[in-house]
Parts: C-alpha cells; structure tokens; sequence
C-alpha cells in the first residue's frame, strides 16, 4: 500500500553511515545502515521506497540548489530518481521483498544517465526538476522490474523518471527554480539503486544498497 510521507512525495533521506562488508541483514544481504528513527513502525509496519541515488558532486549541488529555494527539509533529502514511491509494508513481507530487489539487480547492468535542463509537472502537482536526457529507457525497464512480485501496485501517474529540486513552494521561487535550473547538465553511470527506509522521525535513510550483477551487494 502507499503512504503518504513527503517524498515527492518522497523527500527526506539522511546520509549512510560508513559501509560493513561483514554485516549481513536479511536474505543474506548487507544489514541496515544509518543511525536513529529507523526500524519497524508501529503495527509491524515498515515505510519503503526505492531509488537510483545520484552520486556526488552532482547529488550535492543538486541538494545545494533545493536549500537554495528555500525548502525546509533540504537538508535532510537525497537527490534521487524514484523507481518505488513510499509504500507501507508489512514486516513479515521485507525480507522476500530485499530477495526480490537482489534478484532484480542481478539481472541489470550499468547504464548512463544524462541530466538536462528544467521540467514541471505543474498545474497537475507542484514539482519543478532536472529532466532526463538520457537513462530514461534504463530507468523505465528497472522501474518495472522492481514493481513486480511483491511489490506489484498500480500507480497514480503514468511513471516519469525525474530528479526533483522545488516541491511544495510558492509559485514565485518554482519558477525561479525551474529558470535556473534551465541550463543544467551532468551524466553520470548507475551502479545499481537503494531501498530506504522512513524513521519515526520523519527521515528516510538508504537501508540496503542493491549492485547491478551482483545482486544485493553493499556498493563498497
């Protein structure tokens, strides 16, 4: 089932913590990073979301921009491009759904994402971001993977991969970020994707780290 918790409605994720080659979690896989709010909610609930994290410098100026707007969460949000929208999930359910990122992953190779210029997916919902010039069709076919087995669903839009930076703000500053994002450009290779997970306190932490043909391995 879906949840609502503001990422983009997916928008708020903390740092990992340092990697643990010898940590395992469930299934064999690497075992939850991160520290505080993270963990089983109440009624045995866990909110999830998966999403190809984009790495660095990129990520961070991209990040750097959105607190530039003025959003409040800034800070505390990944730059990303979103295959699995906030879902809630029971937790006797996670560990076949980590298997089943692992099998999807194993299946996958590297490819290139080119970002450039400014989107809006306004009047419908109020999102400007960076567009995608190149990866879409990776994006599409990884995205549909992940949505099948456990965490088939149907979704509310039409699927769009997109890396958002003004969600939720007055008119005036989407605009100014849709213009000064207009002229932005990166590329960069996709390793693999990330399952995070929403804490107690409000923040979505990457939990596991799922490597394209080596199914599930934490990225070292």
């Amino acid at each position: 089932m879906s949840c609502a918790t503001g990422w983009d409605s997916w928008d708020v994720v903390a740092d990992r913590a340092p990697h643990d080659d010898a940590a395992e979690g469930p299934g064999g896989g690497p075992a939850a990073s991160g520290a505080g709010g993270g963990g089983v909610r109440g009624g045995g609930v866990r909110a999830i979301g998966v999403a190809i994290p984009i790495p660095d410098p990129h990520g961070a100026l991209l990040q750097a921009k959105r607190a530039s707007f003025g959003d409040p969460l800034a800070h505390a949000i990944p730059t990303h491009i979103t295959l699995l929208p906030p879902t809630e999930l029971p937790e006797h359910e996670f560990g076949a759904v980590v298997e089943h990122l692992r099998d999807v992953a194993r299946t996958e190779r590297p490819f290139q994402i080119k970002l450039r210029g400014s989107g809006t997916f306004r009047p419908v919902s109020p999102v400007v971001f960076v567009a995608l010039a190149e990866g879409i069709g990776g994006c599409e076919r990884l995205q549909a993977k992940v949505l099948s087995g456990p965490l088939a669903r149907p979704l509310p839009f039409p699927y769009h991969p997109h890396v958002t930076i003004a969600h939720h703000l007055p008119e005036e500053v989407m605009d100014r970020a849709f213009k000064e994002l207009a002229g932005y450009s990166a590329e960069f290779d996709v390793w693999g994707f990330s399952l995070y997970e929403h804490g107690v306190d409000e923040v979505w932490r990457p939990r596991y780290d799922f490597v394209f043909g080596e199914g599930g391995q934490r990225r070292v």
